[in-house]
C-alpha cells in the first residue's frame, strides 16, 4: 500500500529521523480508521508518510504525518 512518491511535495519536511526508527505505515493506518478516517490511499515521501482519505468529518483530505510519531504535518 505504500508506493515512493519523492516528487510529491518536496517542500513538506515531517521528520529528520533515519527510516530505521519509522513506525510501520500499517500502524498509522490502524490508528486512522480507530479515529474514523476512511484511507483511501498511503504513500511514502522522503520524510512523510503522506494519506489520501476522508477524515473524521467526511472531508476528502491529503494529510501529512510524521512516521516517528504520527503527528500531523500541515504544508
Amino acid at each position: 500500500m505504500v508506493a515512493s512518491s519523492a516528487w510529491a511535495h518536496g517542500d513538506v519536511k515531517c521528520t529528520d529521523q533515519p527510516k530505521a526508527k519509522w513506525r510501520p505505515h500499517t500502524e498509522l493506518q490502524e490508528k486512522l480508521t480507530k479515529e474514523g478516517w476512511q484511507i483511501r490511499r498511503m504513500e511514502q515521501t522522503t520524510s512523510c508518510y503522506e494519506v489520501y482519505a476522508k477524515d473524521p468529518k467526511g472531508k476528502r483530505v491529503e494529510a501529512f504525518f510524521n512516521p516517528v510519531t504520527f503527528e500531523r504535518v500541515e504544508e
